[in-house]
């Protein structure tokens, strides 16, 4: 499948170019920026939400799933971007918000004025609410006490895992699988190559309520598949599952359910493994994945526009992860999270951002990237919450970053203006034409991985780099592969790997055409601090 090696690149609209000068970034701002897209390398597109929406959980909470946020533009807009990206070679997906809508939205209005109104069971509700479950609390403590929620109109309370302007969707009325399956049909009828689903778990109802069919509690991922399936046999559904290994399989259902799953899992493992200078949590986190299907696989990534969720680490884990990314309480959220960019948490030191880039795009799977990255754009820890990180793009070290000529007052959020991360420092055109700035070998890198197949094809084999900080892995064929190298460490670091390398007689280093001699089948080299190869194993005579 396309998806299964692609290049994916997650936008916020409202954050990315302002088209029209109103302060938001908008189809017609983003359709302008398809030509650096294209020339950064990515091949599909991840949509946030960009529905009609009273956006105050930055479009998560949606009023109308037929409709465009009127801030973003016209429909005539997005059909026009999804007919340029495709001209630029490069698919689109979109957000699938079906876990919840806003209180705003028909359905709900619908529901609380009428108990006898066939969307009554379109939500959740009770006449008082039920003993609080461990396992049914809220996703956002310490912004909300409980799951249920009393709404004066309908006299009852109504239930929620999110914000409590977020009901929470009845999975298993089939009326409501209906509706979603309909949503599905009017999208791809514009062209978008699929979606990425929203809270997957909780919508199954795998981390609360079982509201899906006790004894498939998957099925409603298996329908959704159907759906997709039946007019794009190719298409992607990409989903968030931050759930146990063991539990993670479920979601792909044997090819019948999610075709892509972000990987929380490696994802919180990395960040231990760079706050320790130890390749070690990384390695282990491979080897605990299990298989996927044949036509799935894993998004791997460094960060997605939420927290970053280390809950899947002990507490003395991500008492570690804190004290060196998240040092200030008010860098941290919801008691699992670190709400900072990554160029910040990683001091802004080139060596590393390139290297963590390096390791997502040579893992098997399917690389995401999150808008900004490439550029190394930073925080604002004074805005609330999670939009910390959604900040606007930095085109230029013009007004506003060059994201919009608005005055900065009717600005959807100001840019980073400021420190070694504002927009004066950080943008694209002042590294668009330095060889060596990241944005250019970040460019070098997504080349490189879509040069060489072989880093999906092949099954990912670790190998033992005679150095704790050192993460060694290897994808092989006939001809020989490509053995990759990436120290975690500030110091140097004496690699020595053995008779794993067949028959090659050197390894060529496709980043920067180093050779280093294989000397009676043993590799021995000194590798920089953060530095990376890709090396290619070659034969000598």
């Amino acid at each position: 499948m396309w998806y299964q090696d692609a290049i994916i690149y997650g936008i916020d609209v409202e954050k990315f170019a302002d088209g029209n000068g109103d302060g938001i970034g908008d189809f017609i701002g983003l359709t302008s920026k398809l030509p650096y897209l294209r020339k950064l390398g990515i091949t599909c597109i991840w949509l946030l939400p960009f529905f009609d929406t009273p956006n105050r959980d930055n479009g998560y909470d949606i009023r109308d799933y037929y409709r465009l946020n009127p801030q973003t533009g016209t429909m005539g807009d997005f059909i026009e971007f999804i007919r340029r990206a495709g001209e630029h070679g490069i698919r689109v997906i979109v957000d699938l918000v079906v876990n919840h809508t806003s209180t705003e939205h028909p359905w709900f209005e619908a529901a609380r004025r009428d108990a006898r109104s066939r969307f009554r069971d379109y939500y959740i509700w009770s006449d008082s609410p039920p003993a609080i479950d461990t396992n049914n609390t809220t996703i956002f403590p310490g912004e909300e006490d409980n799951v249920w929620t009393y709404d004066e109109v309908a006299n009852a309370y109504y239930f929620h895992r999110f914000y409590h302007f977020q009901p929470e969707l009845n999975i298993a009325n089939e009326e409501v699988r209906e509706e979603v399956a309909k949503i599905m049909q009017y999208w791809m009828a514009f062209g978008v190559a699929g979606f990425r689903i929203d809270a997957a778990p909780i919508m199954i109802g795998e981390n609360g309520l079982r509201r899906s069919e006790p004894r498939d509690p998957h099925g409603v991922l298996h329908d959704m598949n159907a759906v997709l399936r039946e007019r794009l046999p190719d298409g992607l559904m990409m989903g968030e599952a931050n759930v146990e290994p063991e539990k993670l399989s479920e979601f792909f259902g044997d090819g019948q359910g999610l075709g892509l799953l972000l990987n929380f899992y490696l994802n919180a493992f990395f960040f231990l493994a760079l706050a320790r200078e130890d390749a070690a949590p990384v390695a282990q986190a491979l080897t605990e994945l299990p298989q996927t299907p044949q036509d799935c696989g894993w998004g791997n990534f460094l960060r997605s526009l939420d927290e970053l969720d280390l809950s899947r680490l002990t507490g003395e884990e991500r008492q570690e992860t804190y004290a060196r990314f998240a040092p200030d309480e008010s860098m941290r959220l919801y008691g699992r999270g670190i709400r900072r960019r990554i160029a910040p948490m990683l001091d802004g030191d080139q060596r590393r951002m390139e290297m963590v880039h390096s390791l997502i795009l040579s893992l098997p799977g399917t690389a995401v990237m999150m808008y900004g990255d490439e550029i190394g754009l930073g925080e604002d820890l004074e805005v609330r919450g999670r939009d910390a990180v959604r900040v606007p793009m930095q085109w230029s070290g013009g007004r506003n970053g060059g994201f919009s000529d608005a005055p900065v007052k009717k600005m959807i959020q100001a840019p980073v203006q400021n420190g070694r991360f504002g927009y004066k420092s950080v943008n694209v055109d002042a590294q668009e034409n330095d060889p060596a700035s990241l944005l250019n070998k970040v460019r070098a890198l997504v080349a490189l991985r879509r040069q060489h197949e072989l880093i999906h094809r092949a099954q990912l084999e670790a190998m033992e780099t005679g150095h704790s900080a050192v993460l060694g892995h290897r994808c092989s064929d006939q001809g020989g592969g490509l053995l990759f190298l990436h120290n975690f460490s500030g110091r140097s670091a004496r690699v020595d790997i053995g008779t794993a390398l067949g028959r090659a007689g050197q390894v060529k280093d496709l980043v920067n055409g180093e050779i280093y001699p294989i000397d009676g089948s043993r590799l021995k080299l000194q590798l920089r601090p953060y530095q990376y190869i890709w090396g290619q194993l070659e034969k000598v005579g």
